[in-house]
């Protein structure tokens, strides 16, 4: 497996470099983030781990530019702000994982683990199903096209791996904590809004302008995605 880490801390950057070298990572280690984009565009990685406070390209732009020109890497934010909006934000920018500093290596390792498992599950599951339906809601996990009947529909990356989730379980009802931890790889406050937001934005896409209604608000409960009776 082949990192890229991304820290401006010297020190920090030694040590998380060794760490996984350690344990049989090839790992590239950069402290600017112009660099790091260069180098993760030439050459590919399986994961990556970011801090926030770069110089030359700060984190979050490090990884709008890497969703932008299509790396759909996991990334790990590794970063002393910690919180909740800055992990909201984050995540909302396209990292699937947040820890905070100070941290324990062995949880960052960790962390990285099940980012690559999730990686490697997803790819096995879709070998398994390439497609995706209820009612005439249809996903291809291939193509990433989502169609409503005959009309094409476009989500953003969050918003695809939500409607990936609930399809993979209709009429089952999810709850906020179970959609964090699928779609964001992450546990924190059951109380931020942050899953609300990106069902909200799903249903207008999916639900609004279509009939019958598929994705339904069970209220202090979760959600679920079944064909109204």
């Amino acid at each position: 497996m082949k990192l890229l880490v991304v820290e401006d801390d010297p020190t920090l950057l030694d040590f998380i470099c060794q760490g996984f070298r350690e344990q049989g990572y090839t790992v590239n280690g950069l402290s600017d983030g112009h660099e790091a984009l260069l180098l993760a565009k030439d050459q590919p990685h399986d994961a990556a781990i970011i801090d926030l406070m770069l110089p030359g390209l700060d984190g979050l732009s490090l990884i709008r530019e890497l969703r932008a020109s299509g790396h759909n890497l996991p990334i790990l934010i590794l970063s002393a702000r910690h919180t909740v909006n800055d992990r909201v934000l984050g995540l909302e920018t396209g990292s699937d994982d947040y820890l905070t500093k100070p941290f324990s290596f062995i949880e960052l390792q960790a962390r990285v683990q099940a980012l690559l498992r999730r990686r490697t599950d997803s790819q096995s599951n879709t070998q398994i199903s390439t497609s995706l339906q209820l009612a005439d809601l249809t996903l291809d996990r291939i193509s990433k096209k989502v169609t409503r009947g005959e009309t094409l529909i476009t989500l953003q990356p969050r918003e695809l791996s939500l409607l990936e989730y609930l399809l993979e379980n209709p009429g089952k009802v999810l709850s906020k904590t179970m959609i964090l931890e699928q779609v964001w790889d992450y546990q924190f406050d059951p109380q931020t809004n942050v899953v609300d937001v990106l069902v909200c934005r799903l249903r207008s896409k999916i639900d609004k302008d279509f009939s019958p209604k598929l994705l339904h608000t069970l209220r202090g409960i979760g959600y679920v995605l079944k064909a109204e009776d």
